[in-house]
């Protein structure tokens, strides 16, 4: 049996760090990792937008800032000539063809000739545009936005850019899928991209250029429209970058989109001239550590986080998604989305909430966890499970069902089912845990959709997958089936020969991460009796102990992935996920016997 006092010290320690990383009003903001990806397509539209204002001031001022961003990405430069999308991740083609073209546009291409021609053979040794193409062949628009970006430096020719349909851009929803439109999401790159294709490279057809032509003014009314006050379209450096640059290359420079557009981007750089792919994940980080810390005492009454947590749900209809109100994004900005993820873990945050003290508060509470309830209600999909942002079919992935994000709403809805007068509750808990017996892997484990390890197979994480589902059934009591017990067998024999967990599978084998070892560890809490897997729980607890007493838990992990597989990391993980096991593990074993 592992020591119950360094365990206890283990606890309090990182619970002590991930208290003192929140903000004066309560919250945590956190930090994502900087991103050759982001950086790229940043420094590229300072770029454009250089070469195309007439203020001389100005437009030094964005070509010193491009050229140090272009210092930055060449300092990160991988030992086989790539570049990953953060300073700890593999090399990809996507990110070392951003970076190329952000060389190329800041005139850098002779200071780092070196390093552009060990780009140009790792390129070439993965097939080039042809690679590419297999790596985005499911996503259309973020494929012409790379290409596009590299046409404008003059990298690939206009004809290899896919065309982007932004006619179709106007037109209602119900008629866009038909027509073969991309994702409402993808509406700023498929419109400003667009615009750059159509102006470079005319379509032959007289019909298609006709219907495009006149369809630009509608399509520039509707990226005003979309676009949210802090002028980032979904928080996001790439989705922004993007249609600014799309627009300055077509003499748009001055448009009010672009005008805005570059301000986010000035407004988000950072100090050493990198960007991040998101502004914040502060309604995620925030949420995830006030459930993180009520896992050992249950009481989280004096955080004084209520007033902000409360202030970020949306009250409106999203323009992009068209999904109800009642929603939360990742952070507390108008311009991220509603998405299930973080409205499933918001309304678990509320609820422990009102457990701990916020009686007062009562009324407020549960009218913001009625609207929650209402909006993940709203997006289940027809195959019972939960999608990330609005309803879709199976073979979308912001519209597909995911596991991790079922397993996540399904708990959400178990921790309001009784408090909350609504007889769907019911029904759809019903059919989410069909979806997930479903979605089980035939070696008992379940993959998610937006966490990922390089060292599985297809990078995929069922760590994360098969964690977040026993999580749920935890919460709605049948951890002692047949397919929660499946599950934690697989997350049993999945552990490293060291105590952790995320090292993957076969030769390539990695190393154990925090983030994992501390989720599998919380999942196998939820049924910590069984004799058999005694021993790998009790390395695992071991394994986190020594983390903290060797100060690596600290040590952040590349599993995010954000749109387009885009990989990162976050400060506030590790150490959220590390309080909410040893949390468990506390509240366990200090119970009389």
């Amino acid at each position: 049996m592992i020591d119950f006092h360094p365990l206890l010290s283990a606890f309090q320690t990182v619970r002590r760090e991930l208290l003192a990383l929140r903000e004066p009003t309560g919250h945590w903001v956190g930090e994502l990792s900087s991103s050759a990806f982001a950086t790229a397509s940043a420094a590229s539209a300072l770029c454009i937008v250089a070469r195309a204002v007439k203020e001389e001031s100005r437009r030094e001022a964005y070509q010193q800032l491009a050229c140090r961003s272009v210092d930055w990405l060449v300092a990160g430069q991988n030992v086989d000539g790539g570049w990953g999308d953060t300073r700890s991740s593999p090399s990809n083609l996507a990110a070392t063809m951003l970076v190329r073209a952000a060389i190329h546009l800041a005139a850098q291409s002779h200071r780092y000739a070196d390093s552009l021609a060990r780009a140009q053979r790792y390129f070439d040794d993965r097939d080039g545009q042809a690679g590419l193409r297999r790596q985005y062949g499911g996503d259309p628009t973020m494929l012409a936005a790379i290409l596009g970006n590299s046409a404008l430096a003059g990298l690939t020719a206009w004809h290899d850019v896919p065309a982007m349909a932004f006619e179709l851009a106007w037109l209602p929803r119900t008629l866009q899928r038909p027509l073969g439109a991309s994702a409402s999401y993808a509406d700023p790159v498929r419109i400003g991209i667009g615009h750059a294709r159509f102006f470079h490279r005319r379509p032959r057809n007289p019909l298609a250029w006709l219907t495009r032509r006149l369809s630009v003014g509608r399509s520039l009314k509707l990226l005003g429209i979309i676009q949210p006050p802090s002028g980032g379209f979904m928080e996001s450096v790439p989705w922004t970058s993007f249609p600014v640059m799309g627009l300055a290359s077509t003499g748009r420079v001055n448009h009010p989109v672009a005008r805005r557009g570059l301000s986010f981007l000035l407004d988000t750089v950072r100090g050493d001239a990198s960007w991040s792919i998101d502004t914040s994940l502060s309604v995620w980080n925030t949420t995830l550590s006030i459930n993180a810390l009520a896992a050992a005492s249950g009481d989280v009454g004096a955080l004084g986080c209520l007033d902000w947590l409360l202030g970020c749900q949306r009250s409106e209809l999203d323009p992009l998604t068209e999904t109800p109100p009642g929603g939360w994004g990742c952070n507390d900005a108008r311009g991220s989305l509603p998405d299930v993820d973080d409205t499933s873990a918001a309304l678990l945050a509320l609820s422990v909430l009102l457990k701990s003290g916020a009686g007062a508060h009562r009324p407020r509470i549960e009218i913001a966890a009625a609207a929650g309830i209402n909006w993940l209600l709203a997006v289940q999909n027809v195959d019972g499970g939960w999608p990330t942002y609005c309803r879709g079919s199976r073979g979308e992935l912001l519209g597909g069902s995911g596991a991790d994000l079922t397993a996540h709403a399904l708990r959400a809805l178990r921790a309001w089912q009784y408090w909350i007068a609504n007889r769907s509750i019911d029904g759809a808990i019903r059919r989410g845990m069909n979806y997930l017996a479903a979605q089980q892997r035939s070696d008992g484990s379940w993959r998610p959709l937006w966490f990922g390890n390089p060292n599985f197979p297809g990078e995929e994480n069922p760590i994360y997958g098969t964690s977040r589902v026993l999580l749920a059934y935890r919460d709605l009591d049948q951890i002692d089936g047949p397919l929660a017990q499946r599950g934690l067998e697989w997350l049993t024999a999945a552990a490293d020969p060291g105590g952790g967990w995320g090292g993957g599978q076969g030769e390539s084998r990695g190393q154990s991460s925090v983030e994992e070892t501390a989720l599998a560890v919380e999942a196998l809490l939820a049924s910590p009796g069984d004799p058999r897997r005694q021993p790998v729980l009790e390395a695992g607890l071991q394994w986190l102990v020594r983390a903290v007493q060797e100060s690596r838990h600290r040590q952040t992990a590349a599993i995010g992935l954000h749109l387009a597989r885009l990989w990162y990391c976050e400060k506030v993980y590790p150490l959220a996920f590390t309080v909410s096991a040893l949390g468990q593990a506390v509240k366990l074993l200090s119970r009389p016997a």
